[in-house]
């Protein structure tokens, strides 16, 4: 097992990963940017290092300062976390060419898995389903994109291939405003994010968000941990998730369950890893790969038992998996509520003191927290300050004790979306199951 690790990464996640660590043993160096070296994680880390300013790209986007944190410091592998520099293929190349583990699958992968054109040719041959497309990216005759997308059958939507997060998609309704969108994506791709690969897909009009987590280590053993509903989002960011997915078609779930093992076994795939999918009809359809730890992996650990973050550091380290697929047994439902510092309205950040916080409990109640009474939320980084995580014995439990925890919650001196979340918790068709993605804007009058 390692002796010492980078956590790179700031907040919650932050924390996650040093408490993981503790249980196992290992030492932690906690790199942070000027502003956060008051964070909790800072504070219990053995040891601590400032990276950069307060910018993120002067900071927890510096992978030199990074790689220097750890050379300094004598660690042996870097957890990157989420969002960051989490799926970054330069930096795993980096941290494993400087002679450090990087806590995550190869770079080779997350380059793959990275390029959507890319990742569904590669569940294509693994027996993934797929949204129905162009099978690749398109290329500049008309006659041929117009053919293409009439096969398809509208509504059709152009995605960039080196998209994420919602950007660089646009949905078509008519063959007449097929190019022009075709001509506008690229150009947007290629400035957003230097790829100008777009391609076409089947525009599903009233779908779920499903996604399956995974895990698999470097001896050849993979295992999924069930699936997630994450259909509940805001201008394509999710708001509240729950585990497993409510009202999903047996066999469709059975048959995904053993595609995704099955595909993380072709790829030779090490590490936590979420195939998110779109559902709808009883049938699923492959979106991306996540090569991360996801921000909702909390609600699968409550229903499985599985520690995901200990299992990565675990897997880097060489160790197999530490459960079979038959040890695997749901337990209950669970629901998590992200919490942001924003306007419930507006959904304009929000920084500043935290003048009290009082933090909910009682039976199936976990919080995922880096914050305190007297802490001051920075202007620099996301919004989300906490996750508020329920668990019961079924669906109706876990989201009774959500709406309780959130009445019992205090966060003093700056907004949060907690009056938001309680509407949700609440909401009559929300609680009498599964919503589509464009659910929620249309509640709130986005869409």
């Amino acid at each position: 097992m390692f002796k010492k690790i980078i956590i790179a990464n700031r907040g919650e996640i932050a924390l996650r990963i040093l408490r993981a660590c503790r249980q196992l043993g290992i030492q932690t160096v906690a790199v942070h940017s000027v502003c956060d070296r008051d964070l909790k994680h800072v504070k219990l880390a053995d040891e601590s290092v400032c990276i950069g300013s307060n910018a993120s790209s002067q900071s927890y986007l510096n992978i030199p300062a990074i790689i220097a944190a750890a050379e300094i410091t004598d660690a042996e592998a870097i957890h990157p976390g989420y969002g960051f520099l989490a799926e970054n293929p330069d930096f795993a190349e980096r941290a494993e060419e400087s002679g450090f583990t990087f806590i995550g699958p190869s770079a080779d992968t997350i380059r793959l898995m990275g390029n959507k054109v890319a990742a569904i040719e590669a569940m294509r041959k693994a027996q993934v389903p797929t949204v129905p497309g162009s099978n690749g990216q398109l290329g500049d005759n008309s006659v041929t994109n117009l053919r293409i997308a009439s096969e398809i059958g509208y509504p059709v939507i152009v995605k960039a291939a080196s998209g994420g997060g919602g950007r660089g998609m646009r949905v078509v309704h008519s063959k007449e405003n097929l190019l022009n969108a075709i001509q506008i994506t690229k150009s947007e791709a290629q400035t957003a994010f230097g790829d100008a690969t777009v391609y076409l897909e089947k525009f599903l009009e009233r779908p779920r968000h499903v996604e399956v987590q995974v895990l698999a280590d470097k001896h050849g053993n993979a295992a999924h941990l069930y699936d997630r509903d994450c259909s509940l989002q805001r201008r394509h960011q999710k708001v509240l998730e729950e585990a497993p997915a409510p009202q999903i078609d047996l066999n469709a779930r059975k048959q995904v369950f053993g595609a995704c093992v099955k595909a993380c076994k072709d790829l030779g795939y090490v590490g936590a890893g979420t195939f998110e999918f779109l559902y709808e009809d009883g049938r699923f359809f492959f979106i991306e790969m996540n090569t991360r730890v996801q921000v909702e992996h909390p609600v699968t650990e409550m229903v499985t038992g599985i520690d995901i973050i200990r299992e990565q550091i675990s897997i880097a380290a060489g160790y197999p998996l530490s459960f079979s697929q038959e040890d695997i047994v749901l337990n209950g439902h669970a629901i998590e509520c992200r919490i942001n510092a924003e306007n419930p309205n507006t959904f304009l950040p929000s920084p500043g003191t935290i003048n009290r916080y009082h933090q909910p409990g009682g039976p199936g109640v976990r919080v995922d927290s880096h914050i305190y009474s007297g802490y001051t939320v920075p202007p620099h980084y996301d919004s989300m300050i906490a996750k508020f995580i329920t668990h019961g014995s079924s669906r109706v439990e876990a989201l009774k004790r959500m709406e309780i925890a959130l009445s019992e919650s205090l966060i003093d001196g700056i907004q949060t979306n907690i009056p938001l979340q309680q509407d949700i918790v609440t909401d009559p068709s929300f609680l009498e199951g599964p919503v589509s993605i464009h659910y929620l804007e249309k509640k709130l009058g986005l869409s």
